[in-house]
């Protein structure tokens, strides 16, 4: 049986760190932004590491 694939699609947009958490960016940075405050946009650029109900499913996506 081959070898399933990564989707390529989730390997541009999450990151495995060394300890094996996965790191995502956050949504709604530029949409409709001049009516966000410059707290909510600052905190929006920093990247965050994505929940413990999503990692299995996403682990098992980008097969690591």
């Amino acid at each position: 049986m081959p070898k399933m694939k990564s989707k390529k699609a989730l390997t541009k947009r999450v990151h495995v760190t060394a300890s094996g958490k996965v790191t995502r960016h956050h949504a709604y940075v530029s949409h409709l932004a001049p009516h966000k405050t410059h707290k909510q946009k600052r905190h929006l650029r920093k990247a965050t590491s994505v929940s413990k109900s999503d990692m299995k499913r996403l682990k098992y996506l980008i097969q690591e």
